[in-house]
């Protein structure tokens, strides 16, 4: 078997997937030197020391460290310290393989050919990977000032908590908006925490910052009308993404290739008092990714079905016509990555064979 098509169906293990496609196959072919793919293939999606790599490609550890080191410096592969010993894995497609390299910006030759190279895989077949069988992978979270005190219940629901939830905080670009460069939407505006974050810091792909910087980064997400996505999970979060409609991969599964379970919506929608609002059409014109409002007879009016519960209508509304009110069927949100990844594994009918990889 070609050595890059054994890499992908190891990756292919993992719970978003790497189903195959010409496109992915010449991603890889970018990614990865042959002699990298070869050592690659002997690595899985769970943490493994250098020498544990080596012996099973039947190499010495100096030459498997250097090309192990090389790989972790492009951001292909991850590492981490763990009592004292580096520990090496290969990375899932999203969030990872797909997102790192972009993640200190584009403008070269090979990561323009990536960027189109990603687009195109998204769409024919790595977007529907991605978007549950039928549990969603990533969901939303409201932006701060849309929930009123009443409202909240969650602290996974609110955005502020999640930060001030974890230990260590990087910001990166959106390699959504870099790569596929289809809006003016800042791009220095993706969240990465603990583990992830300070690889990509110690790698030059992300900087440390502070609590508060990263606060900043919401307020301005939402003066920019982004929308707040993260893992399906309660606890155990490694990023916040801040996506829009036409360059975000989760988004756009749902915006551009109709996927209906790409991403679950936040336990919230949008609801509009019709004796307040006055008809202005801010909130459809300008915020809406989904275009879940429409006008009926002079006010606004919410399609609930397709309201994700971001907010963005309510933090516009000039006169606080619009609020987020409790879904009665509110989605379900997973305990942990662990649990989430259980799940969607079972659905896809993969679980053994991605639990295979924690003993090879």
């Amino acid at each position: 078997m070609d050595v890059y098509e054994k890499l992908r169906e190891i990756l292919d293990a993992g719970p978003v997937g790497a189903p195959k496609a010409q496109a992915f196959d010449e991603i890889l072919r970018i990614l990865y030197t042959p002699e990298e793919a070869a050592l690659a293939v002997h690595m899985t999606l769970f943490p493994k020391s250098c020498e544990a790599i080596a012996a099973g490609a039947g190499v010495s550890p100096e030459p498997a460290r250097a090309l192990l080191e090389a790989m972790a410096g492009r951001a292909v592969i991850f590492s981490r310290e763990k009592d004292g010993r580096k520990l090496y894995s290969l990375l899932p497609t999203i969030p990872g393989l797909f997102e790192f390299p972009f993640m200190r910006g584009g403008g070269t030759p090979t990561l323009d050919r990536l960027g189109k190279l990603w687009d195109e895989y998204h769409r024919e077949a790595l977007g529907a990977s991605f978007s549950g069988n039928p549990t969603p992978i990533a969901r939303v979270i409201p932006v701060e000032r849309s929930i009123d005190a009443a409202s909240r219940v969650h602290p996974y629901e609110e955005v502020a908590s999640l930060i001030d939830s974890v230990e260590y905080l990087a910001l990166g670009q959106c390699a959504c908006r870099v790569s596929i460069g289809a809006c003016d939407k800042p791009t220095e505006m993706c969240l990465i925490f603990d583990g992830p974050g300070r690889f990509l810091v110690q790698q030059g792909y992300a900087r440390e910052i502070t609590r508060e910087e990263a606060h900043d980064v919401l307020d301005r997400a939402e003066e920019a009308g982004l929308v707040h996505t993260s893992s399906n999970s309660a606890e155990g979060i490694s990023f916040i993404c801040n996506c829009c409609s036409c360059c975000c991969t989760i988004l756009t599964c749902r915006t551009e290739l109709g996927l209906p379970n790409s991403f679950a919506p936040s336990g919230f929608e949008a609801q509009v008092s019709t004796e307040i609002c006055t008809g202005c059409g801010v909130c459809l014109e300008k915020r809406c990714p989904v275009d879940a409002l429409v006008m009926q007879d002079d006010h606004a009016a919410v399609a609930a079905e397709t309201c994700i519960g971001c907010g963005l209508c309510v933090s516009v509304c000039p006169v606080d016509a619009i609020s987020l009110v409790r879904r009665e069927d509110a989605p379900e949100v997973f305990p942990s990555p662990r649990d989430l990844g259980i799940r969607v594994l079972g659905e896809k009918g993969k679980l053994e064979k991605f639990l295979d990889q924690m003993t090879s």
